[in-house]
């Protein structure tokens, strides 16, 4: 049985209702069957009551308890079919049409954090962040500027890492057992600075395709992503495909 990791960045009820979550998709918990009271899952998984709480408030939420008051809560399905989830990676959503690109690092350091970016990654003023700056390619021509920011306690190694050839959320989940559960994207048309409009070969102030990503695992951001597209490639794809049922 998986127990609960206390060196693991995730929140102790997101570990928790990933546990359950999976016993009730492997059918290991069958539809219709009551699950351990709170106390039970206490002493299971050695977590506080509140833990328990929260995590099965989530998968109630979510549609796969039901609770019944004065009975218990209940398995209610073992998946949940509706919805779509989006398959797109990010060189997928900017560089349309599956097209073949390179990719080249421009930056990689540790810094503080200026211009806001503590507020942005929910940290300290004072506490250093890991800082990459990419840029993608089609045809030796500069289509992407895509720039990372990493609190630094986060992953200290990351740099150590042969990030030229690794995809960094691929790092983070296979080799540092940080699990992205969630991602916030926002688009929007912005003008273009004077580096990045030298970087990508445009006019200064040239109207550009925006993308900023929130990356978290949990409750916790684990990066955050800035990538400008130049105004020559404003198209973008993204794949949606039905769970499973």
């Amino acid at each position: 049985m998986r127990l609960i990791d206390r060196e693991d960045h995730q929140k102790l009820y997101m570990q928790l209702y990933e546990i359950l979550k999976k016993k009730i998709e492997n059918n290991e918990w069958p539809v219709g069957s009551q699950i351990p009271t709170e106390q039970e899952l206490c002493e299971m998984f050695n977590v506080s009551r509140a833990t328990v709480r929260t995590a099965i408030l989530e998968l109630v939420r979510q549609g796969y308890l039901k609770r019944q008051q004065g009975k218990g809560t209940f398995i209610y399905k073992n998946v949940v079919a509706e919805g779509l989830t989006m398959i797109t990676s990010l060189k997928e959503l900017m560089l349309e049409g599956g097209e073949n690109f390179s990719m080249n690092i421009l930056a990689r350091t540790v810094m503080m954090p200026v211009d806001g970016l503590h507020l942005l990654l929910d940290i300290p003023e004072d506490k250093h962040i890991i800082y990459i700056k990419r840029m993608w390619s089609v045809e030796k021509k500069s289509v992407i500027l895509q720039e990372s920011y990493i609190p630094y306690h986060i992953c200290p190694l990351l740099l150590e890492e042969d990030i030229e050839n690794n995809s960094l959320l691929e790092l983070f989940e296979k080799k540092y057992g940080i699990k992205i559960t969630n991602v916030k994207n926002f688009m929007e048309i912005a003008y273009i600075k004077p580096d990045e409009a030298r970087i990508l070969g445009q006019s200064e102030n040239s109207a550009a395709f925006l993308l900023k990503q929130k990356f978290y695992s949990g409750d916790t951001l684990i990066m955050y992503s800035r990538s400008i597209k130049g105004p020559n490639r404003f198209g973008f794809f993204i794949e949606l495909q039905r769970k499973a049922a």
